[in-house]
């Protein structure tokens, strides 16, 4: 009634507009969406929050953009395994991948540790108890969640040490992208990205990147005359598809004993220790941190030289990765401050420097001190076990 008077082209123009008014939204939305994608694309994101791992990061980047431009296989998930040691960035970058994929959205990451599924029995945690049991009516851990996010990430963390009954559960899953509750009712997750971590082959992974990594140092050192960076030999090495065949895959059939799960992995991910550069990123990062909490909940000043990152940067153990960094700081930079502020020598407006002292004996191990400034005060004084030396000490402020 409201387009009486008008002629038939004008009806036609508006009945057509209000026809195509949805799809020219999803045009225009989609749109949006590559813009933001060029403007802040992925591996920006990633390279923010993960140290290193310049290869892990393109090969996720490559199928993530594969998929965000419609490259992709539409009937099966996309799987990863990550492999490589622990506190390296596994965790990390699947955090990142639902964060940039779901806009930071807590629904958009669904994290599962496998070590709680190491019974038989446990199978019932992930699709819901069957009729008649206990829990029937609360569902399963995965499938309740991936019903609120058909198109979630989702964590199998250390998916070793799942039994085996859970992994055939996740063959369909992988398969067809598809997975049947207690209730008996279908979950389509198709959209969805898979991501496993392992620790299995990381002695093997850590051995053969150090290897690779000293033997280019040493080639490109004598053609370059010592002038190598150690960012640009991080990134120059590569597993080779040799080391893949013959050393990781034995050691994952061994473990999993069957074809067709590894079969249905798109991307085996390695991760690699870190480079001496990219340690002592990590411990310019850790250090900001604290001393973004002390000047936060204490106002106190925190500043150091770059031998005070060098002495940290040596306790990296291989083994726990960046987590490793993490304790050193804390053992030998937070405790002293801990301390100092409890004794009342550190508080309010206060300027603390740290500084490294190195032995005289080769031998010996260097030590990390405090040097204090009170507020309102020109010089620093040296805080040493507990006891206050004072010293005319020439440092600039920090």
């Amino acid at each position: 009634s409201s387009l009486r008077g008008f002629d038939a082209k004008v009806i036609c123009n508006f009945i057509s507009f209000q026809v195509t008014c949805p799809e020219r939204f999803d045009v225009m939305q989609k749109q949006k969406e590559i813009e933001e994608r060029r403007r802040f694309p992925l591996e920006q994101r990633l390279k923010q929050h993960i140290v290193g791992q310049e290869g892990a990061i393109t090969t996720v980047k490559i199928s993530i953009r594969r998929k965000e431009n419609g490259w992709y296989d539409e009937q099966h998930p996309l799987v990863f395994l990550f492999l490589g040691s622990s506190g390296i960035g596994k965790t990390e970058l699947a955090k990142q991948i639902a964060s940039y994929i779901h806009k930071d959205k807590v629904v958009g990451f669904i994290r599962l540790d496998m070590s709680e599924y190491q019974e038989k029995h446990e199978v019932a945690k992930l699709i819901g108890a069957p009729p008649g049991y206990v829990g029937h009516d609360d569902g399963g851990q995965l499938t309740k969640r991936l019903k609120k996010c058909p198109s979630a990430v989702v964590l199998f963390d250390e998916v070793d040490k799942a039994h085996p009954d859970v992994l055939t559960v996740l063959l369909q899953l992988f398969d067809e992208g598809r997975l049947t509750d207690g209730k008996g009712k279908t979950i389509e997750c198709k959209n969805a990205i898979f991501v496993m971590t392992s620790n299995l082959a990381s002695e093997e992974i850590a051995h053969h990147a150090i290897q690779l990594r000293k033997e280019i140092n040493e080639i490109t050192t004598q053609r370059l005359d010592g002038n190598l960076d150690d960012l640009e030999v991080a990134e120059k090495i590569t597993i080779s598809r040799n080391f893949k065949d013959n050393v990781v895959q034995p050691i994952l059939k061994r473990h999993f004993r069957r074809d067709e799960f590894l079969g249905r992995i798109n991307e085996i991910v390695y991760f690699l220790p870190f480079s001496h550069s990219e340690l002592l990123q990590l411990v310019t990062r850790e250090l900001n941190f604290w001393a973004k909490k002390a000047m936060e909940k204490h106002k106190i000043e925190l500043c150091w030289d770059r031998g005070v990152e060098t002495v940290l940067a040596d306790g990296y153990d291989v083994h726990y990765g960046a987590r490793s960094i993490k304790y050193e700081v804390e053992r030998r930079v937070v405790n002293q401050l801990a301390a100092a502020h409890e004794r009342g020598f550190i508080g309010h407006g206060s300027t603390v420097q740290l500084f490294a002292e190195w032995p005289i004996d080769e031998t010996g191990t260097p030590i990390i001190k405090l040097r204090v400034k009170g507020k309102g005060v020109k010089d620093y004084i040296d805080l040493e076990e507990g006891e206050l030396f004072l010293k005319n000490v020439n440092v600039s402020l920090c």
